[in-house]
């Protein structure tokens, strides 16, 4: 599936942009479709009085619904209570290892740059890329802005998901995420499935044309996810493995214990370290 395309701009050497001010707390929660339109327009009025601008706000909502692919992917996660033999069947571990190393050797002049640039190595960057989408093959087919806005007004994660409203909102403004745009159920965006928040946090230049292409670029995709391993406390040499210093940095990245475990045996694979 094609998703739009977008870009940020390098606004500090690592490319990481700065965050918006903390979400609003005002509008009403709820458990399903009827209040959303409400919920929208109080959280519209919220936005503009924390510095959104109206124009970004009206674009930005223009097609926003109550997605109901969203609430179902976040009430049924249920791969992440497998144990960790199943867990890599159904994500086909075997063959993410297979290629991963296909993938590690026709890259070898990236790999070795990001690992320069943020003491992270190939096997676990490829681990994440091969797992959240295929190798940059299936990005996701939900309309990010619905997407975020649902799980923001869904009680479940409110306040958590309101902040990434708000970082989605800010890549709007700057023209850096389409309105149209579409991605994972969770709002999740490009080839290693950045949250809004992350895109804003950690988003890193990888091929140095000066901005960040999480969709287009796996250079891109691949830099800002080491970024997003060093800004969880990596540190270059140390090993990822369970019970080793960066395999916290690991945990950063997904909370489900059995996927934690999944990123550090492929690495290792890919890795042979």
């Amino acid at each position: 599936m094609r998703m739009t395309t977008f870009f940020l701009a390098a606004f500090t050497v690592a490319g990481v942009l700065h965050a918006l001010p903390a979400a609003a707390q005002g509008a009403q929660c709820g458990n399903n479709s009827s209040g959303f339109g409400a919920w929208v327009a109080d959280f519209k009025q919220e936005a503009a009085a924390n510095g959104v601008s109206r124009s970004v706000l009206d674009r930005a909502f223009a097609n926003v619904n109550y997605n109901r692919p969203t609430i179902a992917a976040d009430r049924g996660q249920k791969s992440f209570k497998l144990s960790f033999d199943a867990f890599m069947q159904k994500r086909g571990g075997a063959a993410i290892i297979s290629r991963g190393r296909s993938m590690k050797a026709a890259n070898q002049a990236l790999f070795a740059s990001i690992e320069r640039r943020f003491g992270v190595p190939a096997g676990p960057l490829i681990a994440i890329w091969g797992m959240e989408t295929g190798f940059g093959s299936y990005m996701g087919n939900q309309h990010t802005l619905s997407a975020v806005s649902t799980l923001a007004y869904d009680c479940r994660r409110s306040q958590y998901f309101t902040d990434q409203l708000y970082a989605a909102l800010q890549l709007v403004s700057e023209g850096y995420l389409s309105p149209q745009a579409k991605g994972a159920a969770h709002g999740e965006i490009g080839q290693t499935q950045f949250l809004p928040r992350n895109v804003v946090r950690f988003g890193a230049d990888g091929d140095g044309n000066g901005r960040v292409d999480m969709v287009g670029s796996r250079a891109d995709a691949l830099a800002s996810t080491a970024n997003f391993l060093k800004g969880h406390g990596w540190r270059a040499g140390a090993g990822y493995q369970p019970g080793e210093p960066n395999f916290v940095a690991i945990q950063g990245w997904n909370a489900a214990s059995v996927y934690q475990q999944a990123i550090a045996y492929i690495g290792q694979q890919i890795d042979g370290r």
